[in-house]
């Protein structure tokens, strides 16, 4: 007050003295000049009295912003509220909201708490059952006395219903998706009630921004709201409102139906913008950060605000392998599930090396995390070169050393088509998903893609990084005005720590870990997950190596219990290898039960075709197909390979099933060479004779002829498949059996002598014998 008081004296005495000295010169002056000297001289006090006026009003600025926070400094953070709306949501809001305003109290900032409504996937009939109570209390208490320093801000990207529509409606902005629609609020009541209707009425209301008519109408099917044009503008009100809208105004044209009656109410985005019902629209965050005057860096998803911190910290260090990825998403997993983990520190220093596990593993942090629950933070050292820099880009905030590096050429030579599925990735998942720029990170691994500086035209002026093609996808494209280049043609786009924050690539650069630390207020170092005996036990496991001598092992002792079947020996062998082989390829994230039913389906093609159907070859060839197919699918996470990475294992894995194919048939040599002659194992294997014992056995074989024995009945005394052996009265013989498998115990009958050879077929008791 005492400035005001001394300005204001200032201001008048200047005026005073102006005014006597321009009555003074006018005596030796034409009129002409008098008059413009008057003129001057009445602009002059005019600038004068502003001056005062704008100081006395900086002087209230100034006095006023003593004690309340710097408005320019605005931080927006985002609460997802998924659907439906329950007990549970309104006490996790309270508790965001409320440390949220504190924490901004403390910083001198103002706090955006922007609430966005999400529908989980293919649950949209679900999310429509928001409980009317609760989406009542969370409206009240989102335009309760306790917000009132704060901005509340209601996102809507896609379309939703029911009761949730009434929290959005109580929020001081609303921002819509264009073709994202809201309505249908009353949607699971059977009746829209009094206590409904003066809810929907008090909310709307109390902003005073959405018309109560359109409120009521967004929940009410029975309401017809009509748009009338007036003499002072267009208003939106209920059909039954006209006649006497008719009375105090002039209506200028026919009214037109917004919500017919008998009709759920229902608004798209730009229905809703075109009645001034919706503040923006925006098809991403990054849109609404623009809209709301903010950098995208500075909307900030935080689970601290909904509870204290539990870290842990997982490294990615050295060239990026399938195994090392999975081994680092299966830790994530298991900490979030036993640990009750809420922020993870990724520790990246990697060239790179495989672009298809870079992009598994950034597809997992955008996608199976919730960042509501959970927050990721990407901390770089050194360097996360090439694919690597996906990795990092793909969390919730990237922090770098300054002079780290991301993104350049690395460990990985990509193919074309690698190139062009990453870029599709960045471009359709991972940069909606953590509202980022998809240009710059695509540049890292596309050395062709130019990006170049736009400067966003018109009231709030705004820079961003865009190839043509991201260009063209926003929603004023015109309102950007294209700047110079910032890649280099022909060169993998790559930024150090410093330059990466200019490039709304990094939120944060830190000297040492310690300052990281600081940065998040974690009072203590991360958990380090590092693997566990298990894991170096599947990681050894899924070794090619390994891989090798389970298969060779397993296919061998499968022979050997073919070869002498009763014993059990070989099948529990065998059994074992291939239960090791597929569990570490279960562990190992490459197989699944698709793989272990086509191991067994074709394990019991080909048993059919040696003991049920011998000699057709069907079942023998498909089963060997399908056990082949088994084996190659567990040791790969694709089916059709697509890229040059995806070639190179569908490689190893052929590799190694020729190899262990060769094996086996050295291993079936040796078996029946020397198995027989072990102590202990030999009577795993029917030993043939050998020797003297030989040689006498062709020589009896020689003499025998069994002629006399065409038409005789028989036993068998083992399974005819088809070789074996039948019972003649007291003469035991060795048979074929006739294109047939005949289980022993069987009558027979001998239909052909050759020689030493007697072929037999089962006697069929429906007819009569053979003559």
């Amino acid at each position: 007050m005492v400035l005001k008081s001394r300005v204001a004296v200032a201001s008048v005495w200047y005026g005073l003295m102006v005014a006597i000295l321009a009555v003074g010169a006018g005596g030796f002056n034409l009129p002409m000049c008098r008059s413009a000297r008057a003129d001057e001289a009445s602009e002059s006090a005019d600038e004068a009295s502003e001056s005062a006026d704008e100081a006395s009003e900086s002087a209230d600025e100034a006095s006023e912003s003593a004690d309340e926070p710097d408005a320019s400094k605005r931080v927006g953070w985002v609460f997802r509220v998924n659907l439906p709306i329950k007990g549970a949501t309104l006490d996790r809001v309270r508790r965001f909201v409320r440390n949220a305003v504190d924490r901004a109290a403390k910083t001198k900032v103002e706090p955006v708490l922007i609430f966005e409504f999400v529908v989980p996937p293919d649950q949209a009939e679900f999310a429509s059952s928001s409980e009317f109570g609760v989406s009542s209390d969370l409206a009240d208490f989102v335009s309760g006395a306790e917000l009132s320093r704060a901005t509340t801000v209601a996102y809507v990207p896609q379309s939703i219903q029911g009761h949730a529509v009434l929290a959005v409606l109580a929020c001081d902005s609303i921002a819509m998706s264009p073709e994202a629609e809201i309505g249908a609020a009353g949607i699971d009541e059977r009746t829209i009630t009094p206590r409904i209707h003066s809810t929907y009425e008090e909310i709307a209301r109390r902003h005073k921004k959405i018309p109560t008519a359109v409120a009521l109408g967004l929940v009410d099917p029975a309401k017809e709201v009509l748009v009338v044009e007036t003499e002072l503008g267009r208003e939106c009100i209920a059909a039954e409102e006209l006649e006497a809208l008719r009375k105090r105004r002039t209506v200028q044209s026919d009214p037109t139906v917004l919500f017919k009656a008998g009709q759920p109410g229902r608004l798209s985005g730009k229905e809703a913008r075109d009645l001034d019902i919706v503040d923006y629209l925006a098809s991403n965050r990054r849109d609404l950060a623009r809209m709301l005057r903010l950098p995208p860096e500075a909307i900030d998803e935080d689970p601290s605000l909904s509870g204290a911190w539990r870290a842990i910290r997982i490294d990615v260090k050295g060239p990026v392998l399938a195994a090392s990825i999975t081994q680092a998403q299966r830790m994530i997993e298991d900490a979030i599930r036993a640990d009750d983990a809420n922020f993870i520190c990724l520790w990246i220093d990697s060239p790179g090396g495989s672009l298809a596990d870079s992009i598994r593993l950034a597809n997992f942090l955008a996608f199976d995390l919730d960042p509501t629950e959970v927050r990721t933070a990407a901390y770089i050292p050194r360097q996360a070169l090439s694919d690597a820099s996906l990795i990092a880009l793909a969390c919730d905030h990237v922090v770098m050393h300054p002079q780290a590096v991301l993104g350049g050429e690395g460990d990985g030579v990509f193919s074309e088509e690698g190139v062009r599925q990453a870029r599709e990735t960045l471009r359709k998942a991972i940069a909606v998903r953590k509202s980022r720029s998809w240009s710059l990170p695509a540049a890292m691994i596309d050395p062709g893609l130019e990006v170049f500086r736009y400067t966003r035209q018109g009231q709030v002026r705004y820079s961003e990084f865009f190839c043509e093609d991201e260009w063209a996808e926003q929603l004023d494209p015109d309102q950007w005005k294209k700047g110079p280049a910032v890649t280099t043609p022909g060169k993998a786009f790559q930024a150090t720590g410093d330059e990466a924050v200019g490039y709304r690539l990094a939120n944060e650069v830190v000297r040492d870990f310690g300052e990281f630390k600081a940065y998040y207020g974690l009072e203590n170092d991360p958990t380090l997950l590092e693997p566990s005996w298990a894991d170096f036990l599947i990681e050894a496991l899924a070794h090619p190596g390994v891989a090798f001598f389970l298969l060779v092992i397993g296919f061998s002792a499968m022979y050997a219990e073919l070869q002498a079947p009763g014993i059990g020996v070989g099948a529990f062998v065998a059994l074992l290898c291939f239960l090791v082989f597929f569990w570490s390829r279960f562990l190992g994230g490459t197989a699944g039960w698709l793989e272990v039913l086509l191991f067994l389906a074709g394990v019991s093609c080909l048993l059919i075709e040696v003991f049920v159907l011998p000699g057709f070859g069907i079942f023998g060839l498909g089963g060997g197909l399908m056990v082949l197919a088994s084996l190659v699918l567990a040791s790969q996470t694709f089916v059709l390979p697509r890229n040059a990475y995806q070639m190179g294992e569908l490689r190893q894995s052929l590799g190694v099933l020729a190899a262990s194919a060769v094996a086996v048939i050295v291993a079936v040599v040796l078996i029946n060479r020397w198995l027989p002659h072990v102590p202990v194992l030999g009577g795993m294997i029917l030993q043939p004779p050998d020797g003297e014992e030989a040689e006498a056995l062709r020589y009896r074989e020689s003499l025998v002829h069994f002629e006399n024995l065409l038409d005789a009945r028989g036993t068998t005394t083992t399974q005819l498949t088809p070789s074996g052996k039948a019972r003649f009265g007291d003469q035991l013989v060795d048979v074929m059996a006739d294109g047939e498998v005949i289980p022993v115990g069987t009558e027979i009958v001998v239909v052909e002598v050759r020689g030493n050879r007697v072929w037999v077929r089962a006697v069929d008791e429906r007819g009569p014998d053979p003559a």
